[in-house]
């Protein structure tokens, strides 16, 4: 189940006014707003949007807090891969490490480095948000990795251009004043280009040897959260199978891998999911991938995702990522 670190999470309640306790409480003075499950330091994708959502309904100035946000972020205090980013012999390094662990931090969005001509595009896609605060995502993430990489660079860092989806905040301006270039709000995709010159400007505390290390301890860390546990990969796996035939039964995918359905639901609740939700991610999952390849029709990938009419692959999809099943496909091409 996507999941986030909670010290993001509580980063970003601060930056609002609110307090996000250790335990998930979020408080706005003696008063709980909210409690979300904690596990290991994280908390669900989910709780993270409730959240963001809230703090979109109470606080208007949306750039000015994501701004705030960025700058209040000791990263020290994020884990390994801060480390490992700042170990970095140039920005290029940093960005390479940000897009390919950032599933360490959090697995509801990602960030994918794409070349255009001599620049490179650090490109935002959220894989599961919802809610009002699902603008935040793009908003304060980016500036949270802008911010990150300005502060690690032996150089001030300047982007070439900083791109949004959505319509412009009423207080934009103070995008332009944080990133210090061009700001395009209403774009094909979120996401910020990096100048070559910028990509080869060293970091402060860049060390090849340094960074070989905690990239080999990164590796490791990945691959621990990458191995789900055998029965959630068997579960999807059996799910993605019959998907062409409508959403199977969980009865029926509990007798096909020798369950009793008690038994099955029991056993995925030892494991904090339940078979709905990952019905739904294998559906989400598949048609990501499918809308890759331009191949695939939008009615194939409905078909092949469970979907008896195409309109409901399309609700289903906005719900999933807040955009359609073309704007998505039309965003992978910056």
């Amino acid at each position: 189940m996507p999941s986030i670190s909670i010290v993001l999470t509580q980063y970003f309640a601060n930056a609002a006014g609110y307090e996000l306790k250790a335990d998930g409480s979020l408080m706005q003075g003696a008063t709980t707003l909210l409690k979300a499950t904690v596990d290991r330091g994280r908390i669900t994708a989910n709780a993270h949007y409730d959240i963001l959502g809230l703090v979109a309904e109470n606080v208007p100035d949306r750039a000015s807090l994501s701004v705030r946000y960025a700058k209040s972020i000791n990263f020290d205090k994020v884990g390994s891969l801060a480390l490992a980013c700042k170990a970095a012999p140039t920005v290029h390094g940093v960005l390479e490490r940000m897009a390919r662990y950032q599933s360490l931090v959090s697995d509801s969005v990602r960030y994918d480095l794409i070349p255009q001509g001599t620049s490179m595009f650090l490109r935002q896609q959220v894989l599961l948000g919802h809610g009002p605060g699902l603008v935040f995502s793009p908003e304060a993430g980016l500036s949270a990795m802008y911010s990150a990489i300005d502060q690690m660079a032996a150089d001030k860092v300047t982007p070439e251009r900083v791109t949004f989806q959505h319509d412009p905040p009423r207080d934009a301006q103070a995008f332009n004043d944080f990133f210090g270039c061009d700001i395009k709000f209403n774009a094909d995709a979120d996401g910020i280009l990096f100048s070559d010159d910028t990509l080869k400007a060293e970091n402060k505390l860049g060390d090849h040897a340094l960074s070989e290390f905690l990239t080999k301890h990164l590796e490791e860390e990945l691959e621990q959260i990458g191995s789900s546990p055998s029965l959630v990969r068997d579960t999807k796996e059996e799910i993605g199978k019959h998907l062409s035939e409508g959403l199977p039964k969980m009865a029926d995918v509990a007798r096909e891998l020798g369950f009793s359905v008690r038994s099955f639901h029991r056993r995925l609740s030892d494991h904090g999911v339940n078979f709905q939700s990952l019905a739904e991610e294998t559906r989400r999952e598949i048609a990501l991938g499918m809308l890759q390849n331009e191949a695939h029709t939008f009615s194939e990938i409905a078909f092949l995702t469970g979907f008896s009419e195409q309109s409901a692959f399309n609700r289903a999809f906005k719900r999933w990522t807040n955009q359609t099943p073309a704007n998505y496909r039309k965003s992978l091409t910056p």
